[in-house]
């Protein structure tokens, strides 16, 4: 099997609808996948309908932003209730923040004449978007030649649609995903640019909120990193998960089922269910 659990849709910051991420999926090989847009569940029954169609397997999940301590970190929820109301409610308290700074980034970007930009970013979307719609609604003005340009000069750190949010705190993220009966796993623990004895702090601090599994990988990654997570995991008792964090067409290291083999070390978070 090629199992591909981290996967983004038009619902959040993807370029391909549900269906179509589905069917991209299927060609790409991918047995089993899960839709992990962020902070939201509202791709997944139109995901889970066109997987069963190809004959995939579907998981219901999703990417929480949260923090541990100042640093903004992701936690993937796996194999879902979507029905429960913790879950629900926590995803509208995201879904709400997210409104209102995308609604700020639009009166910031206005203050530099781009007119409308939240409505219009919304019609990119096709939804709530991201700052990846923003960076393309730039790209369109003819304000910047790429989205890499546009979040270099106008969305990145410190620029003027830089606007940063409070998210909740690990321990109550794991908690909501628990609470829906889900598997929490900690998101590409190694794009977090933190030293290993921060990194092993944070995997420690998942653990004892009761974490379930890291990522030991995300997509392509520089030889040995998979192995050196599986370690890590293991010292701490977490199973392992992959994913290729699929965005878009036309980024081979984040193509979909493109995730190589978990090491042998590690206990796939796939035996949890």
């Amino acid at each position: 099997m090629t199992i591909d659990l981290h996967m983004h849709s038009q619902c959040s910051d993807g370029a391909l609808s549900p269906s179509e991420l589905m069917q991209r999926a299927h060609e790409q090989g991918v047995t089993v996948a899960a839709l992990t847009d962020h902070d939201t569940l509202a791709g997944l029954a139109a995901a889970r309908v066109a997987a069963e169609s190809l004959q995939m397997g579907f998981i219901d999940g999703i990417e929480f932003s949260s923090r541990w301590g100042k640093i903004g970190v992701h936690i993937v929820g796996l194999a879902l209730d979507v029905s429960s109301v913790p879950l629900q409610h926590k995803v509208a308290e995201q879904g709400l923040a997210r409104r209102e700074r995308n609604e700020t980034i639009g009166h910031k970007l206005a203050k530099i004449g781009v007119a409308d930009a939240y409505r219009r970013a919304c019609d990119l979307a096709q939804g709530e978007p991201g700052r990846p719609h923003f960076a393309q609604l730039l790209v369109n003005d003819g304000l910047v030649p790429d989205s890499a340009r546009a979040f270099k000069k106008y969305l990145g750190s410190g620029k003027v649609g830089d606007i940063r949010l409070q998210w909740p705190a690990m321990n109550e993220v794991v908690d909501t995903i628990k609470a829906a009966g889900g598997v929490a796993v900690l998101a590409h623990p190694a794009k977090y640019g933190l030293t290993r004895t921060k990194l092993r702090a944070m995997v420690a601090d998942f653990a004892e909120y009761g974490g379930d599994a890291i990522e030991i990988i995300s997509g392509q990654q520089p030889a040995g990193v998979a192995q050196d997570l599986a370690n890590i995991a293991q010292e701490f008792g977490l199973k392992g998960s992959q994913g290729s964090d699929f965005h878009q067409p036309g980024l081979p290291w984040q193509e979909l089922g493109a995730i190589g083999v978990l090491p042998e070390t590690v206990v796939p978070i796939w035996q949890h269910w």
